[in-house]
Formats: C-alpha cells, structure tokens, sequence
C-alpha cells in the first residue's frame, strides 16, 4: 500500500518525479524507478481497469521476466566447455545443448522451489524491480562468452535497473565484479573486445553515479559491527529458511567443481555464480535490509543448485524427495484443516485461533476456489506418484517436489485463505471504519501517520487529507498511536473531541485515533 500511495501521487501530479515524495513523506522503499512504472501504468491503462490492478501489471511481467532470464543465464552457462560433462570412450553422453536445456529447467525449479521467493515475487514493491535488475545482471555477464555485445548492454541494463530502484551501492558493487569477472573469465574474446565491452560496463556505471548523485539517491543502512549474538543468530536463520533449498545443493556444487575455482582461464559457470552470491551476501550480512538484499542472490544460488545434480548421488536425492513430501503435505494439511476450521467451526482450536487472530472476520464460501484448491491438491498427489515411480530419470527430478510443493502452499493460500488473509493485511477495514467517523465533504488532517496509512485513507475512503501545518480548519484530526504525545504538545485538550481508535486486525501496534475539533476554526 505504500508503493501504491507513491505511485498514486505521482500519476496524479502531486509528487515531483525526480523524489517521489506521498504529502510530504519520502519511500519507505528507496528507488524512482518502481514508482514511475507504477505511475505510468496507473494514466496509461484504461479506466475500466482498477488502479490498483494496473500498478502491478509491469511487477507481473518483471516476476515473469525473473524466471525466464535465469533460466537462459543457466542455458548459456552450461553450454561453455567447462560445464560440458565427460565425454564417454564410447559416445552416449548427453549432447551440448540437451543438457544445457536440462540444466537450465533444474535451475528453474530451484528458483520456484525458493521460501524466500514466494512473497516478493507477488508483491507490487521496489524489491522485485531490483531482482529484475540483479536478474539481468546475471543473464547479461553469462551470455558474454557467446554474444558479447548483447550480453554487456543487457548487464549494463542490470546495473542501470537495481541502482534506480533503491540498490545504487549494491550495483557499484556488482558492476565492478563484473568487470573483474569479464577480464579474466572469457577467454573466448580478444583482448581488444574485452577491453571495450569493460570500457562500455565502465561508462554504464559512470553514467549510474551521475544520476544517482544527482536525484540524491545514495543511501547507506550498514549495521555497527560487530553484530550482537541476537543479530548474527537472525542473520543466520535467514539465510537458512530464505534460499532453502538452493542452499545445500549450491554449497555441494561448490565442492564438487572446486578444482575449477583457481584454473585459468577462469570457468564461467561457477566463478560468476559464487562471486555474486559472495557479493550479494556480505552486503546483506552488512546491512539492516538483509532480507531485500538476499532476494538478489537467489537467481545466482539456483545457478548452483543446477549444477551440484549431476553430480550428487542416488541417496542424496531420495533424502530430499522424502523431506520435501513430508514438510509440503504437512503444510497442506494445515491450510485445509484450518479451512475447515473457518467454514464449520471444527476443529475448535484452529477455529479459535482464527478469531483470536483476525476478530471481526466473518468466513464466506465459494466454489470456484475451492474447485482450484482440489485441483491443485489432486495435482499434488499425482505428482508425488510420477515421482515415485519408475521411468527414465531426469537431472531435474529431485527439484520437481520442492517447486510443486512450493507451488500448491502458495496456491491454497490464495484460494482458501485468501478472504481471511485480505481482511488481515489489507487497510480496507481500518481505512472504513475512519470513513464510517468523518465527514467526506470536509478535509480532515492527519498527524503521525505513515505512508501506507495516508494511501489507505486516500485511496478506499476518497478522503480530503492534509497535514497538520497546511490544516489549521479542518474538522477531523486521524492521528497515529504513537504520536498522542505530540498531539498533546501541540493542541489544547478542550480543542479535539476523541472519537474512536481503529485497530488493523492482526497489527495491534498500528492504530490510529479520530478526533473532532470542539472548537470550529480556532
């Protein structure tokens, strides 16, 4: 709701383009470029169309444009001579581009299967743009052995694309291993052409800088080293859960080509992953972000995962098929008994736990997803079947479970939970219950209250709001919780009228107060 505020202010003319500011509040999310692609949306679109639905048809073709350029970053990877398997004395080993192919559907499957992956990849926010920037980076820097030209305006596009929306240090960061990487891992290339593709990179970044310093879009969130325990144990759980299952696999593939990190000419298919994941890693572990910042890496972390499977054994394999079986039909069990629960009252305790959770929720039913919850879960139980049985194994089989599974919790959750998931994280009960308070034909001023909350107030009650300083006369006051202390500082206690505090459903620490003014137009 806060991207949505911004790119709703700016579409309206009331935000310069250059600082997209919301009534005078910058981006909780750094970055120009996601608000314009929201806000271009939002006046090209028709008007049959929601605003809210066209700010988040271009972060639907970013999501879609994540998974396909990593799946051609691996393909062409895994078409250079280092990645080639061994030749047999016979012949029978598996051609160039039928296993790049292989390799890149494995790669794509790990970066589905990805926990951290599943919410930012349908979130309208400046994250996603900057995985699509990080996204490009990566496939630019992989094509280079096989079209240079191509290859290095499309990193440069990358480099381009994460420094606008919010990452500017991150990408001068990147830019400078990729350019570490382009002179000493393409061999292919003549030392003339790699000379101008760096110089072309070089200015690419030069060109960054300039618009970066002069927007004002530097920012630095660094963490004061060293870290508490409490911090470097939270730290290391994320990384755990984040790019679980990536992880595990990537570390293997490490090991298992780690005869190749030192050899020169350098190989591409795994010097470029580890030196972004290596990358991209110290600057989550180095900043206060280091959830967003780790969201970048997993393109990179799914590269490797691709690459430990042809190498890793029969056993490893089945260990994994059996955790992902257990931990995704669990948790499928768990969304349809709570289902259940909100529908008939039974089982009492995760009933209970609803209403506790969300009050005021009242269950509806319908068909359609239900039919495309059943769907998905029959779909499931066939596929746990194909994979237990015995046909013609393929590299990407032991990813197959892990991606499904991903998929269908993600599937039940926007079926079955998705009325109480709404009523729980949307402002459109908090935003109606402030309308059901005021006036909508008068202005009402605002004191304390964040970017989401002003956009909510805007957007679903169609309020006239203003801030404190520009609004001496208006009747109505919504002021946050946290900041009664100010209020009482700046006005008379005679002078406002307390009406009612909203509460979000499941963010008790978000509550705003109406007042009334007693005194009109003092």
């Amino acid at each position: 709701m806060a991207a949505f505020g911004q790119m709703w202010a700016l579409a309206h003319g009331e935000s310069p383009w250059w600082q997209p500011t919301l009534m005078g509040l910058p981006p909780e999310l750094d970055g120009v470029l996601p608000f314009w692609l929201g806000a271009w949306t939002i006046q090209w679109t028709p008007e049959w169309l929601s605003p809210v639905m066209a700010s988040r048809l271009p972060f639907m073709a970013i999501a879609a444009s994540c998974l396909a350029m990593t799946w051609y970053a691996i393909e062409a990877l895994a078409r250079s001579p280092q990645a080639q398997p061994v030749s047999f004395a016979f012949g029978g080993e598996a051609e160039p581009k039928a296993y790049a192919r292989t390799l890149a559907d494995a790669g794509l499957l790990a970066l589905i299967a990805c926990l951290g992956l599943a919410v930012p990849l349908h979130e309208t926010s400046p994250m996603l743009v900057q995985l699509g920037g990080s996204s490009a980076l990566f496939m630019g820097m992989a094509l280079l052995r096989t079209k240079p030209w191509s290859g290095c305006l499309i990193s440069a596009l990358g480099l381009w694309v994460l420094g606008l929306s919010g990452a500017p240090t991150l990408a001068m960061a990147l830019g400078l291993v990729a350019l570490l990487v382009l002179a000493g891992g393409t061999p292919e290339l003549s030392a003339t052409k790699r000379l101008a593709l760096a110089c072309l990179l070089g200015l690419a970044l030069l060109l960054l800088a300039g618009m970066v310093s002069e927007w004002d879009l530097w920012r630095w969130r660094l963490r004061a080293w060293p870290l508490p325990a409490s911090e470097v144990r939270r730290w290391l759980e994320l990384m755990l859960w984040f790019t679980w299952p990536c992880w595990p696999l990537a570390l293997w593939s490490a090991w298992s080509w780690r005869r190749q990190w030192g050899r020169r000419p350098w190989s591409m298919h795994v010097i470029w992953p580890i030196t972004m994941i290596g990358t991209v890693t110290v600057a989550s572990a180095m900043t206060a972000a280091s959830e967003r910042t780790l969201l970048l890496a997993l393109p990179a972390l799914a590269t490797m995962a691709a690459f430990a499977l042809p190498t890793l054994q029969r056993s490893v394999t089945a260990l994994i098929d059996w955790f992902t079986l257990l931990f995704f039909t669990g948790c499928g069990v768990v969304i349809w008994v709570v289902w259940l629960a909100m529908q008939t009252g039974w089982p009492p305790q995760p009933a209970a736990n609803v209403a506790r959770l969300a009050p005021g929720f009242t269950p509806s039913f319908e068909y359609l997803p239900l039919a495309l919850a059943l769907a998905g879960s029959a779909l499931w139980v066939w596929l746990v079947h194909w994979r237990a049985g015995r046909h013609r194994t393929a590299l990407w089989k032991s990813l197959v479970l892990p991606s499904a599974g991903a998929a269908l919790c993600w599937l039940l959750l926007m079926t079955l939970w998705l009325p109480v998931l709404d009523y729980a994280r949307s402002y459109l009960p908090m935003a109606q219950q402030v309308a059901r308070q005021v006036n909508r034909h008068t202005c009402v001023s605002v004191l304390g209250l964040n970017s989401a909350q002003i956009a909510a107030l805007r957007y679903h009650s169609k309020l006239d709001l203003r801030p404190v300083a520009q609004s001496q006369n208006c009747p109505y006051m919504v002021v946050d919780s946290g900041s009664l202390a100010m209020m009482k500082q700046r006005f008379p206690e005679n002078e406002w009228q307390r009406l009612i505090m909203v509460r979000r459903p499941m963010d008790r620490s978000e509550n705003v107060v109406v007042f009334r003014r007693l005194i009109p137009g003092a």
